[in-house]
């Protein structure tokens, strides 16, 4: 798990938003993870995605390294955030576009 560690630990501290997700932001391979990718591109925030379907290996780890068993997974300034679901949750609260703000994260160009 080192290794992997280290890779998700690159990965996650190099980019304002990650979203770890099955497919990509213009192909997303499930329902979850373009629910994902729609809350952030209502947000205007820019951000990487991770295919994990590409990977088993990052596929298998991010589920160890957050301790979150499901895709996808959204982290905000190297923080874990949550699945869709909470996404969803925190978005329709208000909560997700104010953690944007709070942790001043960059707007898609």
């Amino acid at each position: 798990m080192t290794d992997i560690k280290a890779r998700l630990d690159e990965i996650v501290s190099k980019n304002d938003i990650v979203l770890f997700m099955k497919g990509t932001a213009l192909f997303p391979q499930c329902g979850f993870s373009s629910r994902a990718v729609a809350i952030l591109d209502h947000l205007g925030v820019a951000f990487e995605t991770v295919d994990v379907l590409q990977d088993p290996e990052i596929r298998q780890g991010i589920k160890d390294y957050s301790d979150w068993p499901t895709i996808p997974q959204l982290y905000v300034k190297g923080e874990f955030v949550g699945g869709s679901d909470i996404m969803m949750e925190m978005f329709e609260a208000g909560e997700l576009q104010q953690l944007m703000a709070d942790k001043q994260v960059a707007m898609a160009e």
